[in-house]
């Protein structure tokens, strides 16, 4: 297949599996006030991990890793990122949250050069100080939006970033089937643990989304139930077009088109739920996006 035409189709496959999360993940609001961060995790985790054994069955694919160790490891990072992340989606619009997981290359460089020693030219440089002034208008101090709910998405980024940092130098070798089993296997257990701590130390949890990483377990009822199970499902939906992606194009390339999410998420939680954006928001995310995507295109392969 011409080079060309594999780009265009990796970043078909992109763009489908950034809307079908951006759509997926526009169904926390329907969650948030009757359910809880952990709870939500563990159900979603179990779902996933049933879907995963049962496609392994069917199609013979192994799951267990090469290295525990390396693998959990860096599904720490990357596990905390995501219960960082749908902790923030109670409190921010989806757009703001997705701005700051998407901080993440600015981190990845700026650890490549502090731990590995890595040379950096001006262009990335100047990315940085974008990726940075871009983070900082989503949040917009000035106006009295540094809190802690602003600013948890993008310690997610920080601990999204850690972990693609160690994808490249610990999981080498790795199947994305072990590394997606291993992946919620640990989420999984995040969640139960804490559901234990909360079980030991309950929290006074306020009503509807104010609550949602304060509660402890919520049995959940039939529409719970159904919109986990819809997250569940999206999620390997839209992971498995990422997969497909990245198997027919250059990194480089297709990275970039993660950026769509920003775009879907926004737009779906404009259309469902009526969230807007200010012009500032705006702004920031457009240099976000400039910033992972000049990062991409001059960093070495």
């Amino acid at each position: 297949m011409d080079k060309n035409v594999r780009h265009f189709a990796a970043a078909g496959y992109i763009f489908c599996g950034m809307a079908v999360i951006g759509l997926s993940d526009n169904a926390m609001p329907l969650l948030t006030p009757v359910t809880s961060l952990w709870v939500f995790h563990l159900m979603r985790s179990a779902m996933v991990i049933a879907m995963l054994l049962g496609i392994a069955l069917f199609a013979g694919l192994p799951l267990l890793p090469k290295s525990w160790l390396w693998v959990t490891g860096r599904n720490l990072f990357s596990g905390g990122a995501m219960f960082l992340y749908f902790g923030a989606l109670a409190f921010v619009p989806i757009g703001v949250a997705v701005a700051g997981l998407f901080t993440a290359p600015v981190w990845v460089l700026l650890f490549s050069v502090v731990f590995r020693a890595e040379r950096v030219g001006w262009v990335r440089w100047l990315a940085v100080a974008m990726g940075f002034g871009g983070a900082v208008l989503v949040i917009n101090p000035a106006a009295g939006g540094l809190t802690l709910a602003a600013v948890v998405p993008v310690m997610a980024g920080v601990l999204y970033a850690i972990g693609a940092l160690a994808t490249r130098s610990w999981c080498e070798g790795e199947g994305t089937a072990p590394m997606l089993f291993s992946y919620y296997l640990v989420i999984g257990v995040g969640a139960l643990i804490g559901l234990g701590v909360l079980a030991l130390a309950p929290m006074q949890a306020a009503p509807d989304a104010a609550g949602f990483v304060a509660r402890g377990w919520v049995t959940p009822d039939l529409p719970t139930w159904g919109w986990i199970g819809f997250q569940a499902v999206t999620s390997i939906i839209g992971v498995g077009c990422l997969t497909k992606g990245y198997q027919l194009g250059e990194a480089t390339y297709v990275a970039i088109n993660e950026y769509a999410l920003l775009v879907f998420a926004s737009v779906f939680a404009w259309v469902l739920w009526g969230q807007t954006l200010s012009w500032t928001e705006l702004a920031g995310m457009a240099m976000i996006v400039g910033s992972g995507a000049a990062i991409a295109l001059r960093t070495p392969r």
